[in-house]
């Protein structure tokens, strides 16, 4: 009976992990596996390079983004810490099924400063903000792409494209503003939005962070795609890359495995890119986002870390 519960209890965590694996067998043996792997043999390492540093530099950026949000919130912490943290944090996240453990486990060990809900508070809020410049780079790269006609070759057209993706925001919106009138836990929580996002003494160093963090976060993408051969245009980084990102984001894989080739491959071709161009650009991008989360080995290693204390920014 012991061992048929314990196989219950881990048969979450065995289809998450077979999951990516199904998928990429899928996606390797439908796109152009040898395109992918000659790519993947001549990369331009000069290019790998701008990549891990930007992905390491969007790490840097989002940990102070999280040390002003509970500062924000009353909960203030050691930019240093929450370096460390925020690395332990990715590196749990790209290991571990479902891509939130990290980020609970750093909510978890921020508590002190103000209580496990304002901790979780904070963390939630700081994951947001980042999807919310993602999906805003978005919006502008299909702004740009409707009013530059000839770059990406929407399925549905440029002005379809537009009316859908318009439609696709006022229904979220209109969607997310009727629920919260009716929770009040979201009524609380879109406060705590405000206090820490959008406040007039906030909103200024918010913004600007979270265009850096977004602007990292797309063109360490790009970087891979064109260390592996491919040059995506300023159009395909800002609309393509985001639905790229976006795939990570479903929890029934590890690190977003599998869904984000999948994402990659089927994309490309949009920009005039080849499949085997997405996959190649994929691989190497996860790969180098597994790399950039190992100083967090270091920091668990360490196991000894200070006491999150406030720090004036």
């Amino acid at each position: 009976m012991a061992s048929a519960s314990t196989l219950g209890r881990a048969w979450p965590v065995m289809a998450r992990v077979a999951v990516p694996l199904v998928l990429l067998a899928l996606i390797w043996s439908l796109a152009d596996a040898e395109d992918a792997l000659g790519r993947l043999r001549g990369v331009e390492w000069s290019w790998v390079v701008a990549a891990f540093v930007a992905l390491n530099l969007q790490t840097v950026l989002s940990a102070l983004r999280w040390t002003w949000v509970s500062d924000a919130l009353g909960a203030p912490l050691a930019a240093r810490w929450a370096i460390a943290e925020y690395y332990l944090a990715q590196l749990i996240n790209q290991t571990v099924p479902g891509g939130v453990v990290g980020d609970a486990s750093r909510a978890v060990r921020a508590r002190e400063q103000g209580g496990l809900s304002l901790s979780a508070q904070a963390v939630v809020i700081e994951r947001l903000a980042g999807q919310m410049m993602l999906w805003s780079a978005l919006a502008l790269g299909v702004g740009i792409s409707v009013l530059t006609p000839g770059g990406i070759a929407w399925p549905l057209g440029q002005t379809r494209t537009l009316a859908v993706a318009g439609a696709i925001v006022v229904a979220v919106g209109v969607g997310l503003w009727l629920w919260g009138e009716r929770v009040g836990f979201l009524k609380r929580f879109g406060a705590a939005m405000g206090q820490a996002l959008t406040a007039r003494a906030v909103r200024l160093r918010q913004a600007t962070i979270g265009v850096a963090i977004v602007l990292c976060n797309l063109f360490s993408f790009a970087f891979a795609a064109r260390a592996t051969g491919t040059m995506l245009s300023i159009e395909a980084v800002f609309t393509l890359v985001p639905l790229i990102l976006t795939a990570m984001l479903i929890p029934a894989t590890i690190a977003g495995w599998g869904y984000r080739e999948g994402a990659a491959a089927a994309l490309f071709p949009l920009a005039g890119a080849s499949t085997g161009g997405g996959l190649a650009a994929s691989l190497l991008f996860g790969l180098l986002m597994l790399t950039a989360s190992l100083p967090g080995v270091f920091v668990l290693m360490r196991r000894k870390y200070e006491r999150p204390k406030k720090v004036r920014v």
